[in-house]
């Protein structure tokens, strides 16, 4: 890892080595910190591109991967998650996944957070998720996602 990469891209990188991915975190020439941003810089479907949303489920945080392409139905999903569902404060976010919001990676975080993944990502052959920071991307499978991450698939709609 280079000595110019941010200590959160190269913690994301060395858990995605440690979890058998190969590590490869691209850094854009420009912010890519919503879903239609990074599926310009990398040319793919905003469709393809994994939101990593913290949410508080009955005040607990955990992680929703999310397809760019969708918003999550907070009463639907809460209740496929067998509780409620409210967005996470911006410094909840950062403090469980010492991540800036933006960049938020699906792992790499200091806490374990639970993971659920957008059933609707396995559409896609490609997916694209942040890296850690705003400018950072790296490349993955829905197969992977769930084997990294550990995730769990719902129905976020």
């Amino acid at each position: 890892m280079s000595r110019f990469w941010h200590p959160n891209v190269a913690r994301v990188a060395d858990t995605l080595i440690a979890r058998g991915h190969h590590g490869l975190i691209t850094r854009q020439p420009d912010s890519v910190t919503t879903a239609e941003q990074s599926a310009a810089a990398v040319g793919a479907d905003v469709g393809s591109i994994v939101k990593s949303l913290v949410f508080l489920l009955d005040d607990e945080p955990i992680l929703l991967l999310v397809s760019g392409a969708h918003r999550v139905a907070l009463d639907r999903t809460g209740e496929r998650l067998g509780g409620t569902l409210a967005p996470a404060p911006r410094s909840v976010v950062v403090e469980v996944t010492g991540q800036p919001v933006g960049g938020v990676a699906p792992l790499g975080h200091p806490t374990n957070l639970p993971t659920y993944i957008d059933r609707s990502l396995k559409d896609h052959a490609e997916l694209w998720a942040a890296g850690g920071c705003a400018n950072t991307l790296f490349r993955t499978t829905y197969r992977e996602l769930m084997r990294v991450t550990a995730g769990i698939d719902v129905d976020v709609d």
